[in-house]
């Protein structure tokens, strides 16, 4: 499956990913808000190779993407949509762009695909996401993609030692039809 917005292909991870996936995710800069990493070389290979796997899962419960900028093919980050609960229609997304394409609006363009992914293509009624409350560029891409603060998570993650909050936020689909 792939998804296109205006500049990016959100496509399937490849093996020969690893490099370019690698490049960010052992980036302590880049992960300092996630609950994982900075990745090894082993960690990013496992990474891949789950989402090379979630390609083959029936029924599909994860959509992990590789976000290409079309004008020049350069890998610059990942997108994920998990469905976590098929029976209440509902998933979390989840985003990450390398740091030399951050600030150009493509978070917000991959986060609007997987809403898009979430709600005209799965017929999805809900769809979550978190982000650390310090991460002021990631709680203004939820709000341009149309989701709602819905929460303050305390100590919801423990992050290499430390107990991190989340802000929850939150999009409904209010075309869903219930089946």
């Amino acid at each position: 499956m792939e998804l296109r917005t205006q500049r990016l292909l959100l496509r399937a991870f490849r093996a020969g990913d690893h490099d370019a996936v690698h490049a960010f995710a052992s980036d302590p800069e880049i992960v300092r808000w996630m609950d994982w990493g900075p990745n090894t070389p082993e960690e990013t290979s496992i990474f891949l190779g789950l989402a090379l796997l979630s390609e083959t899962e029936r029924p599909r419960r994860a959509y992990r993407f590789a976000v290409v900028r079309a004008a020049d093919d350069a890998l610059i980050g990942s997108a994920e949509l998990h469905i976590e609960s098929p029976e209440n229609k509902r998933a979390t997304m989840g985003y990450l762009i390398a740091g030399p394409a951050q600030g150009h609006g493509y978070a917000t363009e991959a986060g609007q695909a997987l809403i898009s992914l979430a709600f005209d293509e799965l017929g999805l009624h809900r769809v979550t996401a978190t982000c650390d409350p310090s991460n002021a560029g990631s709680a203004a891409v939820l709000r341009k993609i149309g989701m709602t603060q819905e929460g303050h998570l305390h100590d919801h993650f423990l992050i290499r030692g430390s107990w991190r909050d989340r802000l929850l936020f939150a999009v409904l689909n209010t075309q869903a039809r219930v089946s």
